[in-house]
């Protein structure tokens, strides 16, 4: 578990990792520090940055643990388990501290306008449809799709500070991403199939 204060938002915490006197940030740091926290901030930590266009490889590593995370949501867990490999993940400092000055803006504003509200529509029944949802979508993420992330990313983040905050707007705007997300992706979907095999014939040869 964290040491930090749980009223502390998560914007908070994340420039207090970006202070951090070390050379790599992992994946198990992230979950240290937001150990605490609901599955949907966890969630839109690891998929808001990938909003934005960000250095090379990060992708693969925030991308990971989504695939993990929201295939727990569909389950509904409510504890947290990520393998070793995944938690061991990590990024160099100097580009961890790149990525919160680019999504702390955007995410202190976010902060000060989330409430409860609407919040029929979170139920067990629709927790686990949105968390099968953003499954499939953190699937589409992790695949080297040239800028096919950002729609699929902005989705999940959406649902997942909606779920933490209990904003029924914010899964609102989830639902209306994810469906255009689907829409364009169906529209190239030449080109997914293509690099969803390429993907696989890359896997299969590392074996």
């Amino acid at each position: 578990m964290s040491d930090h204060p749980h009223a502390a938002s998560v914007s908070e915490l994340l420039d207090l990792m970006a202070a951090r006197q070390v050379a790599k940030v992992s994946v198990a740091d992230l979950l240290e520090t937001f150990g605490d926290r609901a599955f949907g901030a966890l969630m839109f930590v690891f998929a808001a940055p990938l909003v934005l266009p960000m250095p090379p490889g990060v992708s693969a590593l925030l991308g990971a643990p989504l695939i993990f995370v929201t295939a727990q949501w569909t389950m509904g867990r409510r504890t947290l388990w990520l393998p070793k490999a995944v938690l061991g993940s990590t990024m160099s400092m100097s580009d961890f501290r790149a990525l919160v000055s680019k999504l702390r803006p955007h995410l202190a504003r976010l902060e000060r306008r989330l409430r409860p509200r609407l919040t029929f529509m979170y139920n067990p029944v629709g927790d686990r449809l949105v968390g099968a949802l953003c499954f499939v979508l953190s699937l589409i993420v992790f695949l080297p799709i040239p800028f096919g992330n950002m729609l699929p990313s902005f989705a999940i983040a959406a649902f997942a500070i909606g779920g933490a905050e209990r904003d029924g707007v914010a899964a609102l705007i989830g639902w209306v991403t994810a469906a255009l997300s689907i829409l364009v992706l169906a529209v190239l979907s030449k080109a997914i199939l293509a690099a969803i095999l390429a993907f696989f014939a890359t896997l299969a040869g590392m074996f």
